[in-house]
């Protein structure tokens, strides 16, 4: 079972509870699965409303985003929620060709306050 990849908690299931019926598991995988396709169905029609409607950046919809954090591309403002210390390089790739270079100084950038 290559899905079990920490033994110690099949174990611990294996020795904690009781075994259930072929049928009934199999049941209840049908059951479970279809429940998944209508959530992901429903999650996917809810991301193509947002984007239709012009809302696919929330943050910056509803006002959590300030001029500041629009400015930075979405890498500096990742490495900038990280906290990453001292300075480095952004590079930005298209396929195997290098594209862009930014310099990044975590100095410059005001860090998020919790």
């Amino acid at each position: 079972m290559a899905l079990f990849q920490m033994k110690w908690l099949r174990r611990f299931v294996r020795r904690h509870t009781n075994p259930i019926p072929e049928q009934r598991a199999d049941m209840w995988k049908r059951r479970l699965s279809i429940g998944y396709a209508i959530l992901a169905w429903q999650a996917f029609g809810m991301v193509c409303y947002m984007v239709y409607t012009g809302r696919n950046d929330w943050a910056q919809y509803y006002g959590y985003k300030s001029e500041e954090d629009m400015a930075l591309s979405p890498s500096q403002q990742f490495a900038k929620h990280i906290r990453v210390e001292g300075t480095g390089k952004i590079i930005r790739f298209s396929g195997f060709s290098k594209v862009d270079e930014i310099p990044f100084d975590s100095k410059a950038v005001e860090h998020v306050k919790d």
